[in-house]
């Protein structure tokens, strides 16, 4: 049963059906008729009559499809096979790859469709039908060239599936004129502006974190995903081997631990050095604190973890990526992202003349591309000098 009403947006009519469709979700996709509220209501009725029954007739078509087993490739709609790809990928990706597929897929595409193409079939999309969505992304929503290119990346993918299963002859995705990817400048605060990070996060939540990123230029999830056996008083080392990440799953947020890192090489030891090993003896001492006064209250999930809060819950990223911006803000301090303290931590060590090679082992880089890229720019003082030692040859007054 397909429920729906009209509504008045902006002097307009607009259609808005109700309905659960084969995966049990609810959609209210809502679309304008195009027929301005004076005088045309008789006519909106009947393009909601229409749309009524046409929603109706595809989602019958649909269900005997699965009753049967029977596929028509006649009757696969566009937005229907982007679900059943979704579906087909779950177990082959990671669960934070599959978080941001679907919610780009299910949030921004399939409602785009719905809106502006109802009822387009797979084997009828053409090349104009994706180029028109990633206009729409661009100047109506206003999100970034690289946003559009992961919808691109997900678009394409489907269909190349599609294609392989023989539904359709060719791959429309790939004559679209995607966006050109905009080349991320990171900030980075300089040696004195960390040192003052340091001063205002002591006692603070997020001091840990600050640590981890602005010093070892540790990754959001690495930092959150330190565990006490990563840390070898004896030996005075710090070994990144184990990742939390948080990563919205059908709509629900979800924490995923591994014990792995993003790459091969982003696996390191580091050394402890004494101020970070002191931090962790207090952490220590405090946790063991609050077990006691917390008794049956403290959360005993995550004793492994350094990483947690005082009733002993692990710190979300979630967390971090909130808290850090306001930490900056109540404290007058120039506005960065957590992730720049990694960018800080790189372009501090290249300006005290750590090897390019080197960084890229501190960080985890797989490639060193990425650490020449990156964050050799962030360092003004380096430019400066290089000024200075070839001023001489300018002449003078």
């Amino acid at each position: 049963m397909v429920a729906g009403h009209l509504r008045e947006k902006n002097g307009y009519y607009h259609i808005v059906l109700n309905y659960v469709d084969e995966y049990g979700k609810r959609h209210t996709p809502s679309k304008s008729t195009g027929l301005p509220v004076k005088g045309n209501k008789k006519r909106a009725e009947k393009m909601l009559i229409e749309a009524r029954s046409a929603k109706e007739a595809e989602l019958e078509a649909r269900a005997l499809e699965r009753s049967t087993g029977k596929v028509s490739t006649d009757s696969i709609l566009f937005t229907t096979f982007l679900l059943d790809w979704l579906e087909m990928i779950k177990k082959n990706v990671e669960e934070t790859t599959y978080g941001a597929y679907s919610m780009g897929i299910k949030s921004k595409i399939i409602p785009y469709f719905e809106e502006h193409h109802p009822g387009l079939l797979l084997r009828e999309i053409k090349p104009k039908h994706i180029q028109d969505y990633y206009t729409y992304e661009l100047t109506v929503r206003g999100v970034s060239a690289n946003t559009v290119i992961h919808r691109h990346a997900n678009i394409r993918k489907a269909l190349q599936h599609a294609f392989k299963l023989g539904l359709i002859d060719t791959n429309p995705a790939d004559r679209i004129e995607r966006p050109k990817k905009e080349k991320f400048v990171g900030s980075a605060y300089e040696e004195d502006e960390l040192n003052r990070l340091f001063e205002v996060v002591k006692g603070d939540p997020i001091e840990l974190g600050v640590i981890l990123g602005a010093f070892y230029g540790l990754r959001r999830s690495e930092a959150v995903g330190l565990k006490w056996d990563a840390i070898d008083f004896k030996k005075k080392t710090i070994t990144i081997r184990h990742t939390v990440t948080q990563a919205t799953i059908d709509g629900k947020s979800k924490i995923i631990q591994k014990d792995r890192t993003k790459t091969k090489a982003s696996y390191r030891s580091l050394p402890l050095v004494p101020p970070f090993e002191e931090v962790l003896y207090r952490l220590k001492a405090e946790q063991e604190l609050n077990r006691k006064l917390c008794g049956r209250s403290y959360c005993r999930q995550y004793t492994d973890y350094i990483y947690v809060n005082e009733i002993g819950e692990l710190v979300k990223p979630g967390y971090i990526t909130q808290h850090f911006p306001l930490v900056l803000e109540k404290n007058g301090m120039r506005k960065i992202r957590f992730h720049d303290l990694r960018h800080s931590c790189a372009s501090l060590l290249y300006a005290n003349g750590v090897s390019l090679k080197e960084i890229q082992e501190w960080l985890g880089h797989s490639d060193i591309s990425t650490t020449s890229n990156i964050y050799t720019h962030l360092n003004f003082a380096s430019k400066v000098a290089s000024a200075n030692a070839i001023l001489g040859v300018y002449p003078s007054k």
